[in-house]
């Protein structure tokens, strides 16, 4: 039942990016792999092209490949845009043993790229390390790391993702802190639209430290994850919306027992009128154990409206 679920309802909506990550890109010799729009000037390394927008604005072509290459931006406004949507893959190379880029810069925009196979020691390999200011996402692929996306605080700035897919992401071992599919911190909005998580390999599949939150009609699909927790964690309370997500909870878990939590690791935020409405959500068949769809440690009154729950989920428990 919950896998006709699946590929009912979701299928169509998030079929592109999950089919166009496999087609296999050859490698491309001749034309620079990275071109500065603006330009029509190209460069042989990413860092070349983001040093090359310094301080402005700027779009950076990026070629069809496999791009074991990593880039920090510092400054100035920059669109990281794929030239063949998907076909632009980075794999498993690290900036500051950071991420595949590292942005502190005045603002960035990615947009149908592939981030894949980034590893580092401290176990946060991630796609994109976001260190300050608005950062938008489409249409891109993040799989096989340690993270997606990770982020630091910026109270002021936006995370927006929209249509892209996070998988084979996260992680809690080594005797490390866990990494998860998304993480942020305190920054004041995260935008999460039309996007889909599916087979988790530890921690939770959107962490989400911010302030403000708008997660609109997405799919968590946990069906085959492994040793994973919450679907949406909003550890210092949040308000904003969750709203008209599909969430399939997968047998192996390290945490069951909510799919979104709220305040469970501090009150930094209100929680108060946190809208939580238009769901879906299933528990695995026959598995013989229950869980609460939304728990909370705020003691603050959430706007929980009407969701379709399957047989084991309790609508709240507080904590």
């Amino acid at each position: 039942m919950v896998q006709s679920i699946v590929r009912r309802q979701m299928l169509p909506l998030f079929a592109l990016p999950l089919l166009f990550a496999s087609v296999p890109v050859p490698a491309q010799p001749g034309p620079a792999p990275y071109v500065v729009a603006e330009s029509g000037r190209g460069y042989a390394r990413l860092q070349e092209a983001v040093d090359a927008v310094g301080g402005g604005q700027g779009t950076i072509r990026i070629a069809p490949g496999y791009h074991r290459d990593c880039a920090v931006q510092t400054m100035g406004r920059i669109a990281f845009v794929a030239a063949e949507p998907g076909r632009a893959i980075f794999d498993g190379v690290t900036c500051e043993g950071k991420a595949a880029l590292v942005l502190r810069g005045d603002g960035a925009r990615v947009d149908g790229l592939v981030f894949q196979n980034m590893r580092v020691p401290d176990g946060n390999g991630a796609g994109i390390r976001l260190e300050r200011s608005n950062l938008d996402i489409v249409n891109s692929l993040f799989r096989g790391s340690e993270e997606g996306i990770l982020t630091a605080n910026d109270p002021q700035a936006t995370l927006t993702i929209d249509r892209s897919t996070f998988s084979r992401l996260g992680r809690c071992d080594r005797g490390l802190s866990c990494a998860h599919s998304v993480y942020t911190g305190d920054y004041g909005l995260v935008v999460v639209t039309n996007t889909r998580f599916e087979k988790g390999s530890g921690g939770h599949y959107l962490k989400v430290r911010a302030g403000r939150v708008d997660v609109e009609g997405n799919s968590f699909d946990d069906s085959q994850g492994r040793a994973t927790n919450y679907m949406i964690d909003l550890p210092s309370g949040a308000t904003g919306r969750i709203a008209n997500n599909l969430f399939v909870q997968g047998r192996d878990k390290e945490n069951y027992s909510a799919i979104i939590a709220v305040a469970a690791e501090e009150r930094k935020h209100p929680s108060r009128g946190l809208v939580i409405e238009g769901n879906r959500a299933r528990l695995p068949e026959d598995m013989g154990r229950k869980s609460a769809f939304v728990a909370d440690w705020s003691g603050e009154p959430l706007a929980i409206g009407a969701n379709d729950l399957g047989p084991g989920l309790t609508r709240f428990e507080r904590r």
